[in-house]
């Protein structure tokens, strides 16, 4: 269950990523399989091909891909995920959320 972000951005993200665009969404999320994991970051594209190239740039598995019908989305948590979101530059996401 997604916590923390509003409804604009979810729609800001789900537009991005029917565009075809590598699109991030970070939220607060809370899954009992991973204790201590506080928040996920969604890395959505529409394009496959793309989003596959994308994760094996970021060194991940693109088996692990989950291939939604309209939001076919990568989960990022823990340190990949600041690693990345570090890398990408996108320090909103990191301070935000406490990364």
């Amino acid at each position: 269950m997604a916590f923390g972000i509003k409804r604009a951005e979810m729609m800001l993200w789900k537009e991005r990523v029917r565009q075809g665009e590598i699109a991030y969404l970070t939220h607060y999320w809370f899954e009992p399989r991973f204790p201590g994991i506080k928040t996920v970051t969604k890395v959505g594209c529409s394009d496959l091909e793309k989003l596959s190239a994308w994760c094996l740039e970021h060194g991940l598995n693109p088996e692990y891909i989950h291939r939604r019908k309209l939001f076919p989305h990568f989960d990022l948590i823990g340190a990949k995920q600041k690693e990345i979101l570090i890398k990408e530059q996108l320090w909103e996401h990191v301070e935000r959320f406490g990364l």
